[in-house]
């Protein structure tokens, strides 16, 4: 089934620049509904409570008039009328005071007609108060009493019940803020719960799509490397077939044309009488068809390895040992152990390539001449190792090296393990290990 080749990017993107608006939207909400609080708050209930301390402190005010009049109005008091003036000066400065205060901090909306109602009332109480205090001081005491009786205590009555009837109102508005506050607090709650359910759908939203995209990417990546795998096994096993062809004609073919040259000339030598000159070149040229015979056949040997099939990996390996060792100087400590079991055809063939290879690798990169060979027969596996002391892997050569992937792949087409380690003397060791089922069933 083909799979779709979409990018999940702009999906992500999208999803990212929707939370992120999200996110930016409600954090404006929520900044916007702190302020309304704060606003709130500043406004009302704060400014609410200093307007409320300056009623208190007007009624506090109005009731030391009361009692003052009362005082006044006591007829066992010695004092004249007069002696309250004083008293009646402070109060009535301390009132003013108190009254322009609340006048700039009062949040009650009052009509003009009710601030003028209060000021005229005011302004009239002080106008009696100070006519009282006029017939005080010409000797009209008794007419000044009854001023009071008569109309500056009503009017002072009049004045407290309009300061309660504000105090009243403050506390109303200090009760409605109150209730808006806790409003503004349900509504963000409620908005705060809304927005983490729709953060979290969003993320989970998004998480399901990148598990779906990382499945898909997966499902590819996985595809690509059997099609990796696959082809790496297909050019390796034509490799090999191509090789086995070149490595018999050169064994049939041309070792039997090199066998037949070498006999016609020794029996054309043999004719030649002993004193002839043309007996050491034929002598000479006989030698080079048989040198070139050794040469054909160890080629024939390096490009396909007809022991294998004919006898088995085991003496293949116990022949080609000796023949590294000597074409290359290296000295190879070479140890078997285990029973030995017959592991001959493509098994056989792999096992002995990876062999080649890892020594390759001791001869061109390890800057030593020494290495060692175990060849193991296990119970139920079949392992090689080959080590030297020498300068090791590299970073690049361990992951990406030509040698060391075609190994890799060698040992997945037998189903087995190929390890490249570090010896505790430094160097390298490639260790490949085969279980015995699977030589088993490559070896059919």
């Amino acid at each position: 089934m083909p799979t779709s080749n979409r990018s999940p990017v702009p999906g992500l993107f999208l999803g990212l620049i929707v939370t992120l608006a999200a996110l930016i939207a409600y954090t404006l909400y929520i900044t916007w509904q702190i302020s309304g609080l704060r606003e709130l708050q500043n406004t009302t209930a704060a400014r609410n409570r200093k307007d409320s301390l300056q009623l208190l402190r007007i009624q506090n005010d109005l009731n030391l008039i009361a009692v003052a009049m009362r005082d006044m109005l006591d007829n066992d008091e010695p004092y004249p009328l007069t002696a309250w003036t004083a008293q009646f000066q402070r109060i009535r400065s301390d009132l003013d005071d108190a009254l322009r205060v609340e006048g700039q901090t009062a949040v009650v909306q009052q009509t003009p007609e009710q601030r003028q109602f209060l000021s005229n009332s005011i302004a009239q109480f002080w106008d009696a108060s100070d006519r009282i205090f006029v017939l005080a001081q010409s000797g009209k005491e008794s007419d000044a009493r009854a001023q009071i009786r008569l109309s500056l205590q009503a009017r002072q009555a009049g004045l407290s019940t309009a300061v309660a009837r504000m105090l009243v109102q403050n506390n109303a508005n200090e009760e409605q803020a109150a209730a808006q506050v806790g409003q503004i607090y349900d509504r963000v709650q409620r908005q705060v719960y809304w927005f983490l359910a729709a953060i979290l759908a969003a993320i989970l939203l998004t998480s399901l799509s990148m598990i779906q995209s990382n499945r898909k990417l997966f499902a590819q990546i996985a595809a690509l490397s059997d099609q990796r795998s696959e082809l790496a096994q297909k050019l390796i096993s034509t490799q090999e077939s191509t090789l086995q062809y070149i490595s018999r004609e050169l064994h049939d073919d041309f070792g039997q044309i090199l066998t037949a040259m070498g006999a016609m000339l020794s029996r054309a030598r043999n004719r030649v009488p002993e004193e002839s000159p043309l007996r050491a070149e034929l002598q000479e040229v006989t030698e080079i068809a048989q040198t070139t015979l050794e040469k054909v056949r160890s080629l024939s040997q390096a490009l396909h390895p007809v022991m294998i099939d004919e006898q088995s990996l085991e003496n293949t390996i116990d022949a080609y040992i000796p023949v590294v060792e000597r074409q290359t100087g290296l000295t190879i400590s070479y140890e078997k152990s285990g029973v030995p079991f017959p592991v001959n055809g493509e098994v056989g063939v792999h096992i002995y390539r990876i062999l080649q290879e890892a020594l390759n690798n001791v001869v061109r990169h390890s800057g030593t001449l020494q290495a060692w060979v175990r060849f193991r027969f296990l119970p139920k596996a079949l392992e090689l190792e080959v080590e030297d002391h020498g300068v090791g892997f590299t970073a690049k050569s361990a992951k990406g090296g030509i040698g060391l992937v075609a190994m890799r792949e060698r040992a997945e087409i037998l189903g087995g393990s190929i390890e490249y380690a570090v010896p505790i003397e430094g160097g390298s060791l490639i260790r490949l290990h085969v279980p015995i089922e699977a030589a088993e069933k490559h070896g059919r």
